[in-house]
This record gives C-alpha cells, structure tokens and sequence, in this order.
C-alpha cells in the first residue's frame, strides 16, 4: 500500500530521510554535509546557507569536535539564501545565527564568507550581492552543467516559502537577476531567486515540527504552487524531515 510520501519518491526526490526528531535531522544533515564536502577531489566547494530558526541545530552539530576537526573549513565559501534587511549585529541576522552557532567555533577562512549586505539602500545591496555571486562564479549567465553551488540549504515554512520566494510573489517568476529584495511590513529582506538557487548540485531541505505538516502534505499530494514546490535545481533534491513535519505513515 502506497504511503502518502511515495508520491513524493516517484517525482525524484531520491534521498527523502524521515527522522525521529528536529536534533536527529541535524544530526543526519550534518554527517550528509560533511561526507559530500570532503567526497571527491579537494577543490573549493561553495555551500548556500539557509536562515530560520530550523537549521540552528545544524550549526551547532557542525561546531561539534567531530566536524570542526574532519571538515575542510579552509576549502568553502559561504554563501546566504536570504537574509533580513537588519544590521549584522541584529539578533534577527541570518548572518549572526551562523556566526555565533558556528563560525565563532570552527576554523573557517574569514575571506571566504560572502554575508548579504545589509547597509545602504535594499535596492542597491540586492544589486551588490549579485555582482558578488557573478564574481565568484566568474561569468554573468549561469551555466547547468556548472552549478553555482555545490550544496544549497532551504527550509520551508508554513506557508510553503522558502528562502524569501513567498506565495504570490512576483519573484516566483524571475528568471533574469539572481538576487532582488522584498519589501515587508514588519522587515524587508533579500534573497536569492530561483535561477540562483536552481544552480546547485545538491538541494536538501530541512523541514522540522507539527506546523509543517499540512504543507508537506499538500507537496507531497502534488501541489505545484508552493513556493518550495517549485524549486528545480540543475542538480538532486533531498528532503531531510522529523516525524511532526512528515504526512501519513512513513516507511
């Protein structure tokens, strides 16, 4: 009998994990991380974070002895997905979670940390994180066969967003900028759109708690107009989930 995550299987998502709990998946994301970043030639690696509160406990089990030792910190730029439009030092910073919970601890390469900026005007950081992108990726058209990133991280919210590519967005149709901003009522935020975040090798999304769970039930039943739902990377999508996010009986 087919469980309500088998549809999900059968349209390619090829390593859906179901896990215990939110500390289990990013126990599992962490090792997944660490095994395709030292997989392989030694080359320089570029991995896109995702902001939220979900991947915090992924931070802090990749400033974990195990990885600040095995992982290759002095091979990897960083990247962000999104980020509020607020200082750096601002506790609701993307940037600030992932320094506090992790590059405070491990040995990273200062040089190689690539923060959305977050001073000036919205409209001319969105367009100087672009430039950044097209500079590390050395040309200004995004080519399928070199993925802009080797791993990308994305959550997914209630609502089905995902980075900052809300339902109904405009963005949601952007094919020509990588990056633009969105204007919000209580905060405004850039992000990366879908051209930029499709250039990855590898996509997995980490989606954790009960509130989750009508959603991932509505992708796993197929909807297509979810924000998340619509992402289709150059590369492989993975789906890391906890027991409260997963629909139906998994097996």
């Amino acid at each position: 009998m087919l469980t309500m995550l088998e549809p999900l299987r059968r349209r390619g998502a090829p390593d859906l994990t179901v896990l215990g709990d939110a500390r289990a998946v990013a126990r599992h994301t962490a090792a997944w991380l660490a095994g395709k970043l030292n997989s392989g030639a030694e080359r320089v690696r570029a991995v896109c974070l995702s902001g939220g509160t979900t991947p915090r406990l992924l931070y802090d089990e990749l400033a974990q002895p195990a990885y600040r030792d095995a992982m290759p910190w002095g091979r990897i730029h960083w990247f962000w997905g999104d980020e509020r439009f607020v200082p750096a030092a601002d506790e609701r910073s993307n940037y600030r979670t992932v320094q506090e919970r992790l590059f405070e601890r491990v040995p990273v390469k200062r040089e190689f940390i690539h923060p959305i900026p977050t001073e000036n005007g919205i409209v001319s950081a969105a367009a100087a994180y672009e430039r950044e992108l097209k500079r590390f990726y050395g040309a200004a058209t995004l080519e399928p066969g070199r993925p802009l990133f080797d791993l990308t991280l994305l959550g997914v919210g209630a609502d089905g967003h995902t980075a900052s590519l809300f339902p109904g967005s405009p963005l949601l149709k952007e094919r020509a900028r990588w990056v633009a901003h969105v204007a919000g009522e209580a905060v405004s935020r850039i992000t990366l759109t879908y051209p930029a975040l499709e250039s990855s090798r590898d996509v997995a999304f980490l989606v954790t708690g009960a509130e989750k769970r009508e959603i991932m039930q509505r992708i796993v039943g197929g909807e297509t107009e979810a924000p998340a739902a619509m992402l289709r990377p150059v590369g492989r999508v993975h789906w890391f989930l906890d027991r409260a996010a997963a629909p139906g009986d998994p097996v």
